[in-house]
């Protein structure tokens, strides 16, 4: 997402995505599938979590924020709003945006992301819109990689 976000999203995501998991990703084949639905989720979402990241951060128009930051924000809200809760619970979905900022963004970053996905997810559960489950955890569901493909591209 970071490439594709560099580039003006004016690349092919699907390119990117296919040579990262090729040049990067021995060991994630069982997380693959996960990615694709993460990846297709962000992008056909994507105008809307910007809405969300300008309405939770005022002060740092969407432009401003780093891209890492951008990117982190953008998947952890996804995985809040959109996301199976039983696959990947709110508290879940903050720490690993968290933990992405923190290895790869600026020196505030982790906090950043903290303070934003945090105080949207406590106001979002407080309006009774995020409720998490109380089931057992499952598995990553699987994902028609063709039929996502078709919805992720060159926007």
């Amino acid at each position: 997402m970071y490439e594709w976000d560099f580039y003006a999203r004016k690349v092919d995501l699907i390119k990117i995505v296919e040579r990262n998991f090729e040049n990067f990703g021995p060991g994630l084949a069982e997380e693959e599938d996960f990615i694709w639905r993460l990846v297709k989720g962000v992008v056909s979402h994507i105008d809307e979590l910007n809405k969300l990241i300008e309405d939770a951060a005022p002060d740092w128009p969407i432009s401003h924020i780093a891209i890492v930051d951008r990117n982190a924000l953008r998947i952890g809200f996804y995985e809040l709003l959109y996301s199976d809760k039983n696959e990947v619970p709110g508290p879940v979905a903050i720490n690993e945006a968290i933990e992405l900022a923190k290895n790869y963004g600026g020196e505030n970053s982790g906090r950043f992301i903290n303070g934003v996905l945090g105080g949207v997810y406590t106001k979002l559960k407080k309006e009774g819109k995020i409720v998490e489950t109380k089931e057992k955890r499952g598995g990553r569901k699987p994902f028609d990689r063709a039929q996502g493909k078709q919805d992720v591209g060159d926007s």
